[in-house]
C-alpha cells in the first residue's frame, strides 16, 4: 500500500497513470464549489 501499489492514488502519482483511483478530470467538489460561485456573482 505504499508507491509500489499500483492500485492506490499514492502509487499512480509515482508512476504516472490514471485511473479509478486517481481520474484525469479534478474532483467533483471543485466543481461544486465554482458553480456556486458563479450564481452569487450574476445576482
Amino acid at each position: 500500500m505504499g508507491r509500489g501499489d499500483k492500485k492506490t492514488a499514492k502509487g499512480k502519482r509515482f508512476k504516472g497513470s490514471f485511473g479509478k483511483s486517481r481520474p484525469v478530470t479534478p474532483s467533483t467538489a471543485k466543481k461544486a464549489a465554482a458553480k456556486k460561485a458563479a450564481p452569487a456573482k450574476k445576482a
